[in-house]
């Protein structure tokens, strides 16, 4: 793995880590805006009520790290869309494909693509809010689906959580992306550049992060169609720098390998490669290795790799995904 993990490494030593932090963003920013949306803080200021220990008044309900959009009928899927991004930009289209046989749940995280932030740490705030969601609907282990960043959340979910999940799509995730980034065999190894990197980025001032973003930058690699990236730009100025640089922060310092022989459900992984090619002159064979090294604890994997798609495979080879997902979920009804 020298070579896979030297082409990959450049993203530290180059300054593109700090693209990263805008590395996914997708879909019309409008749609999002003009979507109905249910948000779980309802369901939390029901749980609160009144305390009357003291006569105190009862603290603020914890603000929902995500809110949620919900179509269709039949069994429960929820969607989670990466770092910067809408979710029903992310997954509007996926949802037309599957919202006659599933109902399905597309989520938007605090803080990304024009959602307000919260204070809390996002990544293990929405796995457990989403934990306690999927109990409080009565949702009968649904289907897991993930992108990226939202991979990361959706591995760890079923890890921590497993009897509440049914079957997990993962699609162009990592259980632990530094350890591809930064050629550091564990999170202790990659701490010198993740400082770099956190350094960097705090001292970033709001107008040079907003032109960095508009630039597209950090995103134009991630999706094919001029359209596409337009589009992913646009999340990635409106999601707050805060919750980005925290979040990928957090996800740099996360290792779920040892977690992953917790997970009972079958998973199917997604990988890209040609994104990774165009710019880090990784080779097909490179990714495989990654891939089928960081999930060797998956007791149920099924792998697939995607050769004509960049990061955002849904939005750039969307038959080809539909077709997989469908044939993964109908080996694994239940």
């Amino acid at each position: 793995m020298t070579t896979t993990n030297s082409a990959l490494s450049r993203l530290g030593r180059d300054g593109v880590c700090v693209a990263l932090a805008l590395l996914v963003a997708g879909g019309s920013l409008q749609s999002l805006r003009a979507a109905r949306r249910v948000a779980w803080s309802g369901r939390l200021v029901l749980a609160t009520g009144l305390l009357l220990l003291a006569g105190a008044a009862a603290p603020p309900p914890p603000r929902p790290a995500f809110y949620v959009q919900v179509t269709g009928r039949g069994r429960p899927m929820i969607l989670i869309p990466g770092l910067s991004s809408s979710g029903p930009g992310t997954w509007d289209a996926t949802v037309a494909q599957f919202k006659n046989r599933y109902r399905c749940y597309v989520l938007t995280l605090a803080g990304f693509a024009g959602e307000p932030p919260i204070t809390a740490p996002l990544l293990p705030t929405v796995r457990d809010q989403l934990a306690a969601y999927i109990a409080a609907q009565h949702l009968d282990r649904p289907v897991i689906v993930g992108h990226s960043l939202g991979g990361s959340i959706a591995l760890d979910l079923a890890a921590r959580y497993p009897n509440r999940v049914g079957a997990v799509v993962i699609v162009d995730a990592l259980p632990f992306f530094a350890g591809a980034w930064f050629q550091a065999p564990n999170v202790a190894a990659a701490q010198p550049v993740i400082a770099r990197i956190r350094q960097a980025m705090a001292s970033m001032p709001p107008a040079q992060w907003k032109a960095y973003a508009e630039s597209g930058a950090s995103t134009n690699s991630l999706a094919t169609s001029p359209a596409d990236r337009k589009n992913l730009i646009a999340w990635a100025a409106a999601s707050d720098p805060g919750t980005v640089t925290r979040a990928l922060l957090a996800l740099m310092n996360t290792d779920l390998r040892p977690e992953l022989p917790r997970i009972t459900a079958p998973v199917l992984v997604i990988g890209t490669w040609i994104g990774l090619q165009e710019i880090y002159h990784v080779s097909r064979e490179q990714a495989m290795q990654i891939f089928h090294e960081q999930y060797a604890g998956v007791r149920q994997l099924q792998f697939v790799m995607c050769d004509n798609a960049r990061h955002f495979v849904m939005l750039d080879q969307p038959e080809w995904f539909y077709r997989e997902m469908r044939s993964f979920l109908t080996a694994h009804a239940r």
